[in-house]
């Protein structure tokens, strides 16, 4: 199989979909890649480093999309790429597509296989290429919500530990999963005053267990969340519901309740956001303020440490990539069931039954397009 690797061109996105150990990989199983020039650059990753490992460089990622029958990459394709698309060509990369009706209707207009990474499963249920970039965004919204509670940065001019003999501050963090626990692990070794809010009783006792006396655990229900926010310094979201759009937990009157300078950092604005006044934003320009509350809703967060990110990203996709290339798409699919949970979109229609019913279309079962 002809596999492609274009440049990202999300707003300061320097991940790339497949590191130079992953190319020679699949060339070692019989396959070709393509890399567009410079994709790799932003995660340290020469063209040279990408030859050496059996790959060919090219100009543009017009050839990549003209000519690759699968196409790898980190982020969404954005309108631009969409055009590009062609039947039944592969794509493999994040979608998260619930909250976003436009990319989903030119996904289902270009007629190609979309396998999105994040609604790929595994044995125990969870979702093991959403993970890496969950722990990593959930380690990074406490470093970003720090320095945007800076005073510089509009936020209340805290310090998130505190220093004797003033209080740290509080941190209220919604979803007690993967980001929401790595979240807890930072903002803890950081010294603030930390509470997770779950309504998993599980997950509740677990972070309990993990964390000990130095965090606090408390029950989701909407008069909880509705004090918790009045108290907090810094609030993370990191509410997941796999393949839909996330439930806004705060509202925008609980937003007005908060103190001047807060900060909230939405975690969960791939999937549309938990909180009723979030909007995407970008690393160019990743906070706006509403009623006094600063806003960090940047839908790639992980694009900020692009090698880390890259890396652990690799070590989960690569085992679907040759699978997907050893078999096609339709065997790779019909062979294992996890994989198939990550097909969306195929020859115009939506496979994914949360991305069918965000935006009131038909909904295809995966099972009746790959049927031997």
């Amino acid at each position: 199989m002809l596999i492609g690797v274009p440049k990202e061109i999300k707003d300061n996105e320097f991940r790339v979909g497949l590191i130079p150990s992953s190319v020679a990989e699949l060339v070692h199983h019989g396959h070709k890649v393509m890399v567009e020039t410079n994709a790799g650059i932003g995660a340290g990753l020469s063209d040279d480093d990408y030859r050496n490992a059996g790959a060919t460089i090219v100009d543009s990622a017009n050839q990549i999309f003209a000519e690759a029958e699968m196409v790898v990459k980190v982020k969404e394709p954005l309108a631009a790429e969409r055009k590009k698309l062609r039947k039944d060509q592969i794509l493999f990369t994040y979608l998260h597509l619930a909250p976003d009706a436009e990319q989903t209707h030119d996904l289902v207009a270009s007629g190609a296989i979309c396998i999105a990474y994040e609604t790929v499963t595994s044995n125990n249920g969870a979702l093991p290429l959403l993970t890496p970039m969950s722990e990593v965004a959930g380690r990074l919204a406490p470093q970003v919500g720090a320095h945007s509670l800076e005073k510089a940065q509009g936020g209340r001019g805290v310090l998130l530990g505190g220093v004797p003999g003033v209080p740290a501050a509080e941190v209220v963090i919604l979803g007690g999963g993967v980001s929401g626990t790595h979240a807890a692990t930072i903002a803890v070794g950081m010294g603030a005053k930390v509470t997770v809010v779950d309504r998993s009783a599980e997950a509740l006792k677990r972070l309990a267990g993990q964390f000990g006396t130095s965090i606090s655990t408390v029950f989701s229900t909407r008069s909880a969340i509705e004090e918790l926010v009045k108290r907090a310094d810094l609030l993370i979201g990191t509410v997941l519901v796999p393949g839909a759009a996330a439930p806004k937990l705060v509202t925008h009157a609980m937003v007005k309740t908060m103190k001047p300078g807060a900060v909230i950092v939405d975690v969960a604005i791939d999937q549309g956001g938990c909180v009723e006044t979030s909007k995407a934003t970008t690393h160019s320009h990743p906070t706006y303020v509403v009623d006094g509350v600063v806003h960090y809703c940047v839908a790639n967060m992980p694009g900020a440490v692009a090698r880390t990110s890259t890396f652990a990203l690799n070590n989960v996709t690569l085992p679907f990539a040759v699978a997907l290339a050893d078999k096609g798409w339709k065997k790779a699919l019909r062979d294992d069931v996890h994989l198939r949970n990550g097909l969306n979109v195929a020859g115009g229609k939506i496979t994914c039954q949360p991305v069918a019913e965000a935006h009131g279309l038909a909904y295809v079962p995966a099972e009746s397009l790959i049927a031997a």
